[in-house]
């Protein structure tokens, strides 16, 4: 889509505003849709119907140079639009869910004109959204006309700085089935400093839900440390800002990958430290005391999972608490291992880096104190266990060699190690 693209941006509230405005600093010729006429009347006076930074300026010089303009009426906004961008509001219900009336509704009077247009329309939705919600409100609403293609192009604006972040995004999400489309949506942000990521209609919607959840972890988190630290007499403030100097690790995509439960000598052991010596402090920390009973969760689904792909015969890659180590302590192979057992299947492991014979200490103790026939379970190689087992379980990250053997041993795999053990579709059936 060229510059002089027309779009319709359907209510005038922060991100709407913000949106129907920035796009026209981009040369889009943009027309805002809102019922409240003081929102509307405020546009067209070249003035902001809120405070936000820089917004006015935007507003104004756009109507001067006449692209930008506002109206009430839904039908004259789409008259001659390319691209309806939804930005209404999705509020909590009582319960918490969120309130879908003002998008379907909306959606539906989009539905009711489609007919009379000589022209297609995307309809991309800004409004944050539960995965599917597209598939499942937007698209029924409206309707089965052809010239109609829906669109996930979710905001991260923030009040107070969204002009800043809409011209400078740190992420810009589009996604949707018609990669024309998508494509044609991206292409609306054409010059600003950002790479598209384009994906598909439920990853847009759930994207969203990831990044403002992550913010609000990494804010309670940041408040939990913090008020530990205080009541020890710790400087909060220089605790996490020299935590944020390791950008390998902490500021950093590591560990952000979905996978298999954490394990190991530290994080289990510090976790229960840290919760115990703070409850002794009287200082409740509600989200660090229960990322353990989230790890056991996590684990638990994982033997769900197993269970239900059938099978007697386990075979298992991996003992470890992860790769290139032989610490199995705490290691949540271990503890699958217990449960499958207990329910009466027949397992058996092979992990490179373990011989029963060479551990020693607390790993040993550990390992045998879990599973003491541990060494009728252990096998030597790879081979035995592939062409033995009914189902292959990783548990651990491979090689990229012994990865592709395990994957085609024609035994039905399941890949804890990576975000393969969500996606049903990718858990390989028998050859």
């Amino acid at each position: 889509m060229g510059a002089d693209t027309q779009i319709a941006v359907l209510g005038l509230g922060y991100v709407g505003c913000v949106t129907a405005a920035c796009f026209s600093k981009l040369g889009h010729r943009v027309i805002g849709v809102d019922p409240d006429e003081f929102k509307v009347r405020s546009v067209n006076e070249g003035v902001a119907p809120f405070y936000e930074p820089g917004l006015e300026e935007i507003i104004k010089a756009s109507r001067a140079d006449g692209r930008l303009s506002a109206t009430s009426s839904l039908a004259e906004g789409l008259q001659d639009a390319d691209v309806a961008m939804i930005c209404v509001g999705t509020p909590s219900e009582r319960n918490g869910n969120l309130s879908l009336s003002v998008l379907r509704q909306v959606s539906e009077q989009i539905g009711a004109l489609l007919p009379s247009r000589k022209k297609p329309l995307i309809v991309v939705i800004r409004s944050t959204v539960f995965p599917g919600t597209c598939e499942d409100v937007v698209m029924p609403a409206l309707g089965t006309s052809p010239n109609a293609m829906v669109v996930a192009n979710p905001e991260f604006l923030r009040e107070g700085t969204a002009v800043n972040d809409f011209m400078v995004p740190s992420l810009l999400v589009v996604g949707g089935p018609d990669r024309a489309a998508v494509s044609r949506v991206a292409g609306l942000y054409s010059g600003l400093p950002v790479e598209a990521c384009l994906v598909t209609l439920r990853t847009a919607e759930m994207i969203k839900y990831a990044c403002n959840c992550f913010h609000a972890v990494k804010i309670t988190f940041a408040n939990e440390i913090g008020a530990l630290a205080a009541t020890l007499g710790v400087p909060a403030g220089e605790v996490m800002e020299t935590v944020c100097k390791d950008t390998k690790l902490n500021v950093s995509a590591a560990y952000l990958k979905p996978g298999f439960a954490f394990g190991g000598s530290c994080l289990p052991k510090d976790l229960r430290a840290l919760v115990y010596r703070a409850s002794r402090l009287d200082v409740k920390l509600p989200m660090l005391s229960n990322v353990l009973a989230a790890n056991d969760e996590h684990l638990r689904r994982a033997c769900q999972q197993v269970m239900e792909l059938g099978g007697e015969r386990i075979g298992v890659f991996g003992l470890a608490f992860k790769e290139n180590t032989d610490d199995v302590r705490e290691s949540p192979t271990v503890t699958m291992i217990e449960y499958l057992v207990g329910k009466g299947k027949d397992v058996r492991v092979y992990d490179p880096h373990i011989q029963l014979d060479n551990l020693y200490g607390s790993n040993k103790n550990f390992l045998l104190s879990a599973i003491p026939h541990i060494g009728r379970l252990l096998q030597t190689d790879v081979e035995s266990i592939l062409t033995w087992a009914d189902t292959i379980l990783i548990t651990q990250k491979p090689s990229t060699q012994m990865r592709e053997r395990l994957l085609d041993s024609g035994r039905p795999v399941i890949d804890f190690s990576s975000a393969a053990m969500y996606q049903p579709a990718l858990v390989h059936e028998m050859k």
